[in-house]
């Protein structure tokens, strides 16, 4: 916020390099402590959990991505903050994530080596911490096989937890308050690409009726870059994604009731008066600074002079380059005529050469490219002498301008660039984050937060909806907005029954407390007690299982059911119609025997 018209401008903050920390004692002593890992898929959270408040926050906070160029070598991938400007390289990024799963695992071993690495750990033995990491809500199995398999089998953990990070959250509000471990309640997670309507009943996450709606803070970024870019044709590029996002958290707001604040907006003096104005960045003069016909002859001057410059050093360059490569080339013609063929056959396969007659096409080109660059630098030199002498005067470049009664220092006021490029952005603070509950204005077919809400209570008798009600918790990044709580209670309102009291609460940190929760857990929960899995059990009951706590999913293992006796015989029937089988009964009872 600058000035009396209210204008803002971006800041666009370029990460730095997170530092490599040590591993203190008070995380080795007594026991190691545990490392607990928020994997979102926006950004990774990692610290330790060690029972000490200082030291129990997150160290490490980054964007959940590598850049990596095609071609390059594993080693030379970038991830979280050691990219230091997310814009160039966005098109080269890659994720662990499709939408809240994480399916890449070759970029989920990058984040944790970055994450090992920067806390102090050497990934090239053994990780001897316990490790407690966030999954999305009914992870697939296959998901937590193959993130257990990287975790015991590449860094030999002891131990791993796994926990919904909403959850976490969940239970974190509800200790700190005093509350202790709510037995039923409604949490409303929101993140970047998913958000996620969870019912909590007796304490225990009911993974039956939980439902998502594939919007989030992505989403929204997007939708707000698409409107303004329609809106601001001729700053098309300057619309970029990460300025979107933190417009989409500092600027934009939920409206109470939606249609009516739309007509607020019809009047010019709201507009004026709650329209933001955004400064984008731009090359030139502020506005009102006014350029002589003098110093723009002297810039002129200037660039012409450097052009000069840079054009005399690349021609430098390419002669040196030349020179060096006609070296090399006589002196493989030299071993020929030295009669030591072997090392010039050899000199020929790593010159890339076929035979001496190209060899020597190759030198008779250098030679005349090398005389030809002296020839024009001794022109250049000639050139160049007399106007360091003085003798030459800098042409006039405003001849245009020289008419009678005119002089050459007249001003001449600039066009005001910096209005010029500013963004307006006025209904669109309101309209983004209404997609949560209309996703039908990005053109979703999916019902909004709301519905997806009312939806679930549904499912439930009345006294269980009253119970889930009295327990609304909002968490997640995308649930930041200002006057979020104020909607879902006016929409809560309308949807519940006549005189039902329901209560809303939103997380105190809504991006953090997923972290915080986790490692209230780890320090709460020692490592023989309920939740964690140990390598025995990883190898005994597979990579898919889970040791069931609070904050975790349910554990549903595959099984393979037998063929029914109604299969049996539609199996049966299909084997008799082919007529590579004889109709007999010795071959009925065998096709029976085998299906048993």
């Amino acid at each position: 916020m600058n000035d009396k018209r209210n204008v803002y401008t971006f800041e666009d903050y370029k990460c730095s390099p997170d530092p490599v920390f040590t591993v203190e004692r008070e995380f080795l002593e007594p026991c190691p402590a545990p490392i607990v890992v928020d994997n979102g898929s926006f950004q990774c959270r990692a610290g330790w959990a060690s029972g000490v408040s200082q030291l129990d926050e997150p160290r490490l906070v980054f964007r959940s991505v590598a850049a990596r160029s095609r071609g390059a070598a594993r080693s030379d991938a970038h991830v979280g903050n050691d990219i230091p400007n997310l814009e160039p390289l966005r098109w080269t990024f890659k994720s662990a994530f499709d939408r809240n799963l994480v399916v890449n695992f070759d970029i989920q071993e990058l984040i944790f080596d970055y994450v090992f690495m920067h806390l102090g750990i050497s990934t090239q033995g053994h990780v001897d911490h316990p490790v407690v990491i966030t999954e999305p809500p009914c992870n697939p199995l296959h998901c937590r096989q193959m993130m257990s398999e990287l975790l015991f089998e590449c860094y030999g953990v002891p131990r791993v937890a796994y926990g919904v990070d909403s959850l976490f959250s969940f239970y974190h509000n509800n200790v700190s308050d005093g509350a202790g471990l709510p037995s039923t309640g409604l949490v409303v997670s929101s993140g970047y690409h998913c958000s996620h309507v969870l019912p909590i009943i007796n304490g225990r996450l009911d993974v039956l009726n939980c439902k998502r709606v594939n919007l989030g803070g992505g989403q929204a970024a997007s939708y707000l870059q698409r409107l303004l870019q329609l809106k601001y044709p001729a700053n098309q590029t300057a619309i970029t994604l990460s300025r979107m996002e933190q417009l989409l958290h500092q600027h934009s707001y939920v409206a109470l009731d939606y249609q009516h604040e739309l007509e607020k907006w019809r009047s010019p003096n709201f507009y004026e008066r709650e329209v933001h104005r955004v400064q984008l960045p731009f090359s030139g003069r502020a506005a009102g600074v006014c350029v002589s016909v003098e110093e723009k002859n002297e810039r002129k001057t200037q660039q012409l002079r450097r052009l000069q410059e840079i054009n005399s050093r690349r021609r430098e360059e390419k002669l040196q380059e030349d020179q060096k490569r006609l070296e090399t080339l006589l002196s493989v013609q030299e071993l020929l005529e030295d009669g030591s063929l072997e090392l010039f056959h050899r000199s020929l396969v790593e010159l890339n050469m076929d035979s001496a007659e190209e060899l020597q096409s190759y030198i008779h080109k250098l030679s005349m490219s090398v005389e030809q660059h002296r020839l024009m630098k001794a022109e250049t030199a000639e050139v160049e002498q007399p106007a360091e002498d003085g003798s030459e005067m800098v042409p006039d470049l405003n001849q245009d301008n020289d008419e009678p009664g005119k002089t050459t220092s007249a001003i001449q006021p600039l066009f005001n660039k910096a209005e010029y490029h500013q963004l307006f952005v006025g209904t669109e603070r309101l309209r983004v984050p209404e997609i949560l509950f209309q996703p039908s204005l990005i053109g979703e077919e999916q019902m909004g937060l709301m519905e997806t809400m009312q939806f679930v209570l549904e499912q439930y008798p009345p006294e269980q909806q009253e119970a889930l009600v009295k327990n609304v918790f909002l968490t997640g990044g995308n649930l930041q907005y200002p006057g979020l709580k104020e909607r879902v209670q006016r929409d809560l309102l309308a949807i519940r029954p006549f005189q039902s009291h329901f209560k809303v609460s939103v997380a105190r940190r809504p991006a953090l407390d997923a972290w915080f929760g986790a490692c209230e857990w780890a320090l709460m929960n020692p490592a023989e007690a309920q939740g964690w899995i140990s390598r025995h059990d990883y190898e005994e009951s597979g990579g898919e299982y889970l040791r069931e706590h609070c904050a975790s999913n349910i554990f549903i293992p595959m099984k393979l059911n037998k063929p029914s006796s109604a299969t049996k015989q539609t199996l049966m029937g299909k084997c008799l119609t082919d007529t590579s089988f004889p109709d007999t009964t010795s071959n009925d009872k065998d096709m029976d025997i085998s299906l048993v």
